[in-house]
């Protein structure tokens, strides 16, 4: 009988210590001002060239013409560059002009090289 007793008075006391933290909790947030609460957060600029360079290499994935196993994509800022090789110059100057053409790019530079043989 003295367990149940023991049992039932440790279970009210975290069921008190959970409702007083979690209005303690709720408290401090609704202190926050409303612009930063209810403003989404901005994407970080990591986050923002990432996802440039991924466009940008699914754009060249997708022009005929160009072989982009070889190829790696960077992106900061809006700059992008190209870097590896490729078997011919025709191919140099095509992704350099696909690159510039994506939404987002401010500049190519285009380190491309052509295949030894």
């Amino acid at each position: 009988m003295k367990s149940v007793a023991i049992l039932k008075t440790l279970g009210a006391a975290l069921c008190l210590s959970v409702a007083c933290s979690a209005s303690y909790a709720q408290d401090n947030s609704a202190s926050a001002p409303a612009a930063m609460t209810s403003a989404a957060p901005a994407p970080s600029a990591k986050k923002v060239d990432r996802k440039l360079g991924y466009t940008v290499r699914k754009a060249l994935s997708k022009t005929q013409g160009v072989d982009v196993s070889n190829i790696a994509v960077r992106s900061h800022g809006g700059a992008v560059t190209l870097e590896g090789t490729v078997p011919d110059q025709g191919q140099i100057d095509k992704a350099g002009e696909v690159a510039q053409g994506v939404a987002g790019v401010k500049s190519v530079s285009n380190k491309l090289t052509v295949m030894q043989q």
